[in-house]
């Protein structure tokens, strides 16, 4: 590094230009390669598939001429809404976090298409299920496998220099340029810094003439400095509030040819999903998201109703067991209904077999605690291996609950969180659940401290931020066979 004007931190521009625009031109082709990858991941696999489940079954190799007439409009159907919402930028390929819910959501509405299409074609008949089962498991598979791969490749080449960072220049205040280098890795997020320029700080009371001269001196040197390094991009890191500074830095850079951003604002780093939204000729700053989509909402729903039928059907003979068994154990009836918050904390009444000898419902309510006197015999057995929440599957059905999702809590303990913990109302943003992502880690049960509350709450939050069918089916399947599942259960 090298001092140039005042204030002003440099790296010299890099060794050839030969070699900044090889690495430039392989930046712009490789989004178009990861197309066409992706193109000859869903054709090809269509006809591999298509010949080796025909060779297999049937000892012919089938029409290939079908199977690649299902991987073109696969493959269109795929590629062309990934175009669209720019998914094959070189930016997007710096994280493998959304890579796999997008491409399995996308999956599935092709698959979806496809099937459609052949209904309305009337060729059906002409494709076999069990190939069509096998092109589905066998690309969506390869596509994770692609887009892991892709990641890792693109993190390393970035990071190597093979594959060019977008050359950027920094400007502000020193604090405000050090919190960005110290909260972001630069080579992690596709940027590579070649210079940055302090803006002098001034006193609140300095006069607007000389706030003015000190601003215009930096940012003629700031310009100069830029113009000799040549990056791709000015990054004005600047509070968004100050709107004539920003007005002015905007007017003295757009005489470079690089582009301009307005770095990140320090709000932007509580909400991550915050995205520039657009209607019409209005711009606004999404700062979250729908926590499910319509579209995820349908899945979980569908989802909700097949397992609670079938649960149901399959546990009847058990249920009306325990049912006698209650009868039997203690004077009192059979359920408790007691009333919890549900989705955008509407109340509702939770359906529970009776485990103790009082049904509280009122504004104190004192949690079963192990050893607690108020517990059956027969509701220490329940309680212990879960079974006093089955008939929640009834709330699923009538559709106040999930079966999987936050555990809803008694409103008397709803108000006293709320009152305790940051974001915890935010919890019914999604439908409360019989079972959940704290739950199978052990976070159930009492919670005598604010601290076990807090991590059950951060659980259930993360369940909210990273959805998937996938996460669900994981859990339902943790809450019968780990042993976590049942730690703290009294």
């Amino acid at each position: 590094m090298s001092t140039v004007p005042n204030y002003t931190l440099a790296s010299r521009p890099e060794t050839s230009r030969i070699a900044r625009a090889w690495t430039a031109l392989v930046r712009n082709m490789l989004p178009t390669l990861i197309l066409l990858g992706d193109i000859a991941v869903i054709v090809s696999l269509s006809c591999i598939t298509g010949i080796g489940y025909h060779v297999a079954v049937y000892s012919e190799i089938g029409d290939i001429l079908a199977f690649l007439n299902v991987g073109a409009f696969a493959a269109t159907i795929f590629v062309v809404p990934n175009m669209l919402l720019h998914e094959y930028r070189l930016a997007s390929f710096l994280s493998l976090k959304p890579h796999f819910a997008r491409a399995w959501r996308l999956w599935n509405i092709t698959c979806l298409c496809l099937l459609m299409l052949a209904f309305l074609a009337k060729t059906t008949v002409v494709y076999s299920r069990g190939w069509f089962v096998l092109y589905y498991v066998s690309t969506l598979a390869t596509l994770f496998l692609l887009r892991y791969l892709l990641v890792q490749v693109v993190l390393n080449a970035s990071r190597s220099g093979l594959i060019a960072a977008q050359r950027t220049f920094l400007v502000g205040t020193g604090q405000q340029i050090g919190a960005f280098v110290q909260r972001y890795e630069a080579a992690r997020i596709g940027i590579s810094i070649v210079g940055c320029r302090f803006l002098t700080p001034l006193p609140t009371d300095a006069p607007a003439a000389t706030r003015g001269q000190t601003l215009d001196r930096d940012l003629t040197e700031a310009v100069e400095s830029a113009r000799y390094l040549e990056p791709d991009a000015i990054l004005l890191l600047l509070p968004w509030s100050d709107t004539p500074l920003i007005n002015r830095c905007a007017e003295m850079f757009l005489a470079l040819p690089a582009e301009i951003h307005l770095g990140p604002e320090q709000i932007l780093h509580r909400f991550e999903s915050a995205q520039l939204s657009r209607r019409g000729p209005m711009s606004s700053l999404q700062l979250t998201r729908l926590p499910l989509s319509r579209f995820e909402l349908l899945q979980k729903r569908v989802f909700d109703l097949l397992f609670a039928g079938l649960a149901l059907a399959l546990l009847t003979p058990a249920l009306l067991a325990v049912m006698l068994l209650i009868r039997l154990d203690s004077p009192g009836p059979i359920f408790f209904l007691q009333r919890r918050y549900g989705f955008n904390q509407r109340e509702f009444r939770i359906v529970k077999f009776r485990t103790m000898t009082t049904l509280d419902d009122g504004g104190e309510i004192r949690q079963a605690a192990r050893g607690d006197s108020r517990i059956t015999r027969v509701g220490r057995w329940l309680r212990r291996w879960n079974i006093d929440e089955i008939p929640q599957l009834f709330n699923v059905l009538m559709g106040d609950m999930s079966l999987v999702g936050p555990r809803p809590h008694a409103l008397a303990h709803n108000h006293d969180y709320e009152r305790k913990i940051s974001l915890y109302a935010r919890r019914h943003n999604v439908k409360p659940g019989i079972t959940g992502w704290a739950q199978i880690h052990g976070f159930r049960g009492q919670t005598d401290t604010d601290d076990k509350m807090r991590q059950r709450v951060e659980h259930d939050l993360y369940y909210i931020d990273n959805w998937s069918i996938w996460l669900d089916l994981r859990i339902l399947v943790q809450t019968v066979l780990s042993p976590a599942a049942y730690r703290n259960a009294h």
